[in-house]
């Protein structure tokens, strides 16, 4: 009977890491899925991904703070801005670097995130800020666990994003010809494809995303100049469990980083809740280099 009784303690100890874990997951798939695309298409790996995310944090923050838009509806401008200087980064910066070497767009990518940075720590300071509104501190209760609504929200648009993602590539003939380009180039282009252009659209998708990202992220957690960088390894720890490249393994890669952080959390207190995720990674590394859904 103690046995029992302990059991069902430790399983309803559980239930709150796991549906949090589960919901955080979420956020940090909108955060991955920028710098899976650009990988997946481009086969570059973007260093400045998580400075870009927190760059749509601060404009979030300016609009809110300036304007007083609701930074979920600033997305309705953000998201467009974001697509274009992505489209703009892309022709005019990595385009070039991209033909001369891996090496050269990973360099620019980091001179990008560098330059953004401290752009925003010059305008901003490096104080943290936070996008708090009327329902940053609204909770939902099931039982005893107690849900903060922003966790809800970091979930839904994780599946939102995943299925407009997927209806695009699979629906549109932009959409295919990105998916044509990131399988085989060259046979794209002699099929027509303008493989410089869907770069540049793939890019400011990428971009898309990470205003996205940065909203919701802004609107969980703290931000400062620096978060980037933390942003960037979580990304790349998600899409390393998932498989560079893919969509639904970016998905299941997110949730999973999600789960073992707050389970890491329970178990082995604060210091474990990165330390679980990031073991996991090495795992995966170790016995599947290619992520768990990657080819």
């Amino acid at each position: 009977m103690r046995d029992g009784a302990e059991t069902m303690e430790l399983l309803s100890d559980l239930a709150s890491p796991i549906i949090i874990g589960t919901l955080l997951g979420g956020l940090y798939v909108v955060i991955a899925l920028g710098l899976s695309v650009v990988f997946g298409v481009m086969k570059v790996i973007n260093v400045a991904h998580g400075t870009l995310v927190i760059l749509a944090s601060y404009l979030a923050y300016f609009a809110l703070t300036q304007w007083g838009v609701d930074p979920i509806l600033w997305l309705l401008l953000g998201i467009p801005l974001l697509f274009v200087l992505g489209i703009l980064i892309e022709k005019y910066l990595l385009n070039r670097a991209v033909k001369m070497s891996a090496d050269a767009a990973l360099i620019i990518a980091f001179g990008i995130a560098l330059i953004i940075q401290n752009a925003i720590q010059i305008i901003w300071t490096p104080q943290s800020r936070s996008l708090i509104t009327e329902y940053s501190f609204e909770t939902f209760q099931i039982g005893n666990i107690y849900i903060p609504l922003v966790y809800i929200l970091d979930f839904g648009v994780a599946l939102i994003v995943m299925l407009a993602i997927h209806q695009f590539l699979n629906r549109t003939y932009l959409g295919q010809s990105i998916t044509a380009a990131s399988q085989d180039k060259g046979a794209a282009e002699l099929m027509g494809i303008n493989s410089a252009r869907v770069y540049q659209v793939a890019f400011g998708i990428a971009m898309a995303l990470g205003a996205i990202a940065g909203v919701f992220f802004g609107l969980t957690f703290p931000f400062n100049p620096t978060s980037g960088n933390a942003l960037l390894i979580i990304a790349f720890g998600v899409i390393i469990l998932g498989g560079l490249g893919s969509m639904v393994g970016t998905f299941i890669g997110g949730i999973i980083f999600g789960l073992s952080q707050t389970l890491g959390g329970y178990f082995f207190g604060p210091t474990g809740q990165l330390l679980v995720p990031f073991l996991m990674v090495l795992v995966v590394l170790t016995i599947r280099p290619q992520g768990l859904f990657g080819r």
